[in-house]
């Protein structure tokens, strides 16, 4: 696969003069706030959908897009792939040249204006001997915020990560917290790192189409920083997927598949 990626080098963030209210007194002062952009995707030719993103890693977004939609299986069904932030297209050719698109296409809740052709995840139990213990999760979710650096610069900003029970592997920051785990499908197809098995954490809410995105990955373990939706806790019970919120300081609450959690018994 040939992919370009040309991105115009103005950073993530814009600076801004504004006035802040502290304690009964009005202050000037400067804050970074995080860009967004809406990025067209063209495959083969067609117009397929448009998405509002953060302008780093799109060519991540774009393959793990498209992956998560089942536009493709993998990385080798793509001949051709060019991302221009100027322009804001994501070019993509595939070898199956008469692919008909989907037409169908489903509002994903929340920021970022997610998009979504294909919420289908029948026939895909999560089968895993994985386990975790709560220190590690603690852990991972501690190192994720220490690395969420567009967070920390500006706000608005949501941080997943693809881990396994000790580190973090892969990063995803971006406006759209759909993106974020969109951006992980992408990098890790591209550098080839398995999905199955691993352990997914996230500082947004977990919506049924953010745990239908873990599900396809056959991702076990979904934890957040906040809460699941009803409908994400109901598939996650279905699927057999360890879903856990609020995992914030030295507690969490563990909503399904509560096993994969072990103590440490001494």
């Amino acid at each position: 696969m040939e992919t370009q990626l040309l991105e115009v080098p103005s950073g993530l963030t814009s600076d801004i003069k504004t006035h802040k209210y502290v304690d009964g007194k009005w202050q000037e002062v400067t804050l970074s706030v995080p860009k967004e952009m809406s990025l067209s995707f063209y495959i083969n030719g067609q117009e397929f959908v448009s998405i509002l993103c953060t302008p780093n890693k799109l060519n991540f977004l774009v393959m793990g897009y498209l992956r998560a939609e089942g536009i493709i299986n993998g990385i080798e069904d793509i001949t051709l792939m060019r991302v221009c932030e100027e322009s804001a297209v994501a070019d993509v050719r595939l070898k199956q040249t008469d692919l008909v698109l989907p037409k169908k296409r489903i509002l994903t809740s929340g920021c970022g204006g997610g998009v979504s052709y294909n919420d289908s995840v029948a026939g895909s139990k999560i089968d895993s001997e994985i386990c975790i213990l709560p220190e590690q999760l603690l852990f991972l979710m501690q190192q994720m915020l220490q690395n969420a650096e567009l967070y920390r610069i500006s706000g608005g900003i949501h941080t997943s990560a693809l881990c396994d029970c000790n580190n973090v592997i892969v990063f995803g920051e971006d406006i759209g917290r759909h993106n974020t785990i969109d951006k992980i499908i992408g990098e890790c197809m591209f550098h080839k790192i398995p999905l199955s098995d691993k352990i997914l954490i996230t500082t947004g809410r977990i919506s049924s189409e953010m745990l239908r995105k873990a599900v396809k990955m056959q991702i076990p373990i979904v934890a957040s920083l906040t809460s699941p939706t009803e409908r994400a806790l109901l598939l996650a019970r279905e699927l057999d997927v360890t879903l856990i919120g609020y995992v914030r300081g030295k507690h969490f609450t563990v909503y399904s598949k509560s096993e994969r959690v072990q103590y440490n018994v001494l």
